[in-house]
């Protein structure tokens, strides 16, 4: 298959610009390189994240820096159990119009209307709240009392969850989890970056970071990642990958199927190649490979395994199934 000039330019500009936003993110936010790195191939993919780690890892400051690199509009909303679906969405108001006397409801949009939204502590609000992300992550769009408004483009929508806080926590439905193209585990640093965070933090320091991406090149980027070319092994692994994980599949290993309820829907298998396709821009490489798909692996099927009483038992996370489904791929 012949890549266009134009695209082949375009992946250069690309690559230029991820190495850009890294050195500019490295002002202010300290190691976390695989963090970022799946950050900006779930972001340019057109992907939703879903962010775990426990508080004080700076999962906000470097969302917040993302947006300032990419020069995006951005907002935050902190999920609560009193939120309503209204206060993310936004409602209509009665609004009195005193030269005429006239009244007539008005929409008033809701922080959501943003290029880039973190939804903070997604788990702490009731269902019926977080479904109202469902069609705006998924349709772009939000519809109050009939009438359909569409959200910016790019949408990108970020949720942090606290993975050992349960108490008044409210677990993501299936449905929803679905919606989000990664889940990345954000861990503690290691000793050279911790030293390194203390060091820089305990200190005064005036930091700007500068825009890295204009927003055009940012719609072009994201169109470019859906144009890459996948060889059709590196398709075929992604959907070994996905119907490996479904019990109700001869393709799934006794193994792995006593540890799982349910495993990953074709969603997952789209998400590993779009995945695959961005990490090779991003390593300013044409194309993707099979090594690329199952390093997608990780952040995709985490969040869309449900393990089983077994795995439950036996202290058996998604991350070691995952694991041994690569294993068991690499043998086949």
């Amino acid at each position: 298959m012949t890549v266009p000039a134009n695209d082949i330019d375009l992946a250069s500009r690309l690559s230029t610009a991820v190495k850009n936003i890294k050195a500019e993110l490295g002002k202010r936010i300290v190691g976390q390189h695989e963090v970022i790195d799946d950050l900006l191939a779930c972001f340019f993919s057109g992907g939703h994240c879903l962010l775990i780690g426990v508080p004080g890892l700076a999962k906000t400051m470097l969302v917040q820096s993302l947006a300032k690199c990419l020069d995006l509009a951005f907002n935050r909303i902190q999920f609560t159990p009193d939120l309503m679906p209204s206060d993310i969405t936004g409602s209509e108001i009665l609004v009195d119009d005193r030269a005429s006397g006239h009244r007539e409801f008005r929409f008033v949009k809701g922080p959501v209307f943003h290029n880039i939204v973190l939804a903070d502590e997604i788990n702490r609000t009731p269902p019926k709240t977080q479904s109202a992300l469902l069609q705006a992550m998924q349709e772009h769009e939000v519809t109050c009392s009939g009438t359909t408004y569409p959200l910016p483009d790019p949408f990108w929508v970020l949720a942090t969850q606290n993975p050992i806080e349960q108490e008044g926590t409210y677990p993501l439905p299936e449905a929803q989890l679905d919606r989000f193209m990664f889940s990345i585990e954000v861990r503690y640093p290691d000793l050279a970056s911790e030293l390194e965070i203390v060091r820089t933090t305990t200190m005064p320091r005036q930091i700007e970071l500068r825009p890295m991406a204009s927003l055009e090149e940012i719609r072009s980027f994201r169109d470019l990642v859906w144009r890459v070319p996948a060889a059709e092994s590196v398709i075929a692994e992604a959907v070994a990958l996905a119907r490996a994980s479904r019990v109700s599949t001869d393709e799934c290993p006794e193994d792995i199927g006593r540890h799982i309820v349910w495993g990953a829907g074709p969603r997952a298998s789209q998400y590993m190649v779009l995945a695959a396709k961005a990490y090779a821009l991003l390593a300013d490489r044409p194309a993707p490979t099979v090594d690329d798909v199952r390093r997608a692996a990780y952040p995709v099927l985490r969040h869309r395994l449900v393990r089983s009483f077994h795995a439950e038992v036996e202290n058996i996370g998604a991350n070691d199934i995952i694991k041994t489904l690569l294993e068991y791929r690499k043998g086949a």
